[in-house]
């Protein structure tokens, strides 16, 4: 299992994302047990992840970009970014070091199609209530992931956005038909628990966890995210 520690960051801070209302994020100190600061590059050094995924909000919301913060934590991390892509050009916006997602909310599946022949991508199915965030119309998120088995591509993150930042729990029978879908690693976003959320998780053949609320509320160990 992969265990990959999620930095949501805006206007150069990590914020606590809760439920994908952009509007409502507040600075993760203000929320976190585990750390005092929601400086990013002082919070990796406080938790030292082995994998980080980096949610640019200021690039997704248009105002602005992150962009020197991800390239100074990939340097030191293994990164994967989502900074909005929307056009074949941006992917030059991320440095080598990060991996970058295209994420359904801002790319259409024609952009991922030519993106994969390109660099190594991570696929981000954006969901709310089981239906697809998409610029490609409405889809079935598991005909998506069919389709996304003819790409060459790192791993598929199915990331529930109504469930980020709520400690709510995962949909596991959901995500077992998804596992059972693709052909790539399926890395898994939103609700989850604790630790007995991630052992259910792995059972049902989910290859890695994004996480970041358990691990501030302390129900999952920093030490977790250096394995």
């Amino acid at each position: 299992m992969r265990w990959i520690f999620v930095m949501d960051i805006f206007n150069g801070e990590v914020v606590h994302a809760v439920r994908g209302e952009r509007s409502l994020y507040q600075p993760i100190n203000t929320f976190s047990r585990v750390v005092s600061t929601s400086d990013p590059v002082e919070i990796l050094d406080a938790i030292a992840p082995k994998e980080v995924y980096i949610a640019d909000l200021n690039r997704l919301s248009g105002s602005g970009d992150n962009l020197n913060i991800i390239e100074s934590i990939s340097s030191r991390s293994a990164t994967m970014a989502d900074i909005g892509i929307s056009s074949i050009s941006e992917l030059d916006l991320l440095p080598e070091s990060a991996a970058p997602v295209l994420g359904t909310e801002t790319a259409s599946l024609d952009l991922i199609s030519d993106a994969s022949d390109l660099r190594e991508i991570v696929v981000s199915v954006d969901m709310k209530h089981r239906r697809v965030i998409s610029q490609s119309g409405d889809l079935d998120p598991l005909e998506l992931i069919k389709e996304i088995n003819d790409l060459d591509v790192l791993g598929i993150i199915i990331l529930e956005l109504d469930r980020v930042g709520t400690s709510a729990g995962t949909d596991i029978e959901f995500l077992s038909r998804a596992v059972s879908s693709s052909d790539h690693p399926v890395l898994a976003g939103g609700g989850i628990r604790d630790l007995s959320d991630i052992h259910a998780l792995e059972e049902i053949g989910v290859q890695g966890v994004l996480v970041a609320t358990a691990v501030h509320s302390g129900a999952i160990p920093i030490e977790m995210m250096r394995r």
